[in-house]
């Protein structure tokens, strides 16, 4: 793998690898926001981007109205887990910040809460689509800056943690 590739874990089922030739051939027209049409290899697909999650490298897709969930590794992800540097790292954070601005659809965590990485913590709707925002570490919610329904932009403070 090259530094400009991709391993694709596709339903934790498949890995493919993507590289920019990979990209370079697809023929891909925006119908909207989030979604697509696109061939490849004399193919026709639809497909409709669902969400984005940044923190876990995951992306939600639909393509020819059949769900499935692409988690991505570059070649720094595979070698941190090739070298076993991975497994059980605990991550404590402080505070959580918008990676867009968006709108806040609903918060699932509480002041006092404990959460550990990968709770669900809110989602933000980002151009039409539904972002879950995860926690990329352990702790405790200390105090949420946000609230249902307020724009945010990126960067800006939505959950301290403790």
């Amino acid at each position: 793998m090259q530094n400009g590739d991709f391993q694709l874990t596709i339903n934790d089922i498949f890995n493919a690898n993507l590289n920019s030739s990979d990209v370079e051939s697809l023929d891909v027209v925006t119908l909207d926001e989030g979604q697509f049409h696109l061939i490849h290899n004399g193919k026709s697909y639809r497909a409709e981007l669902i969400s984005m999650e940044f923190e876990s490298k995951t992306v939600q897709l639909k393509i020819n109205g059949n769900h499935h969930e692409v988690k991505i590794a570059d070649h720094f992800d595979l070698l941190v887990k090739k070298m076993g540097l991975s497994a059980n790292i605990i991550h404590k954070i402080s505070e959580i910040k918008a990676p867009m601005p968006g709108l806040v659809l609903n918060i699932a965590v509480e002041p006092g809460m404990e959460v550990v990485q990968g709770d669900q913590l809110l989602i933000l709707e980002a151009m039409k689509m539904e972002n879950v925002i995860k926690s990329p570490g352990e702790g405790k919610v200390k105090k949420i800056h946000v609230a249902k329904g307020k724009a945010v932009e990126k960067g800006e403070l939505l959950i301290e943690m403790e």
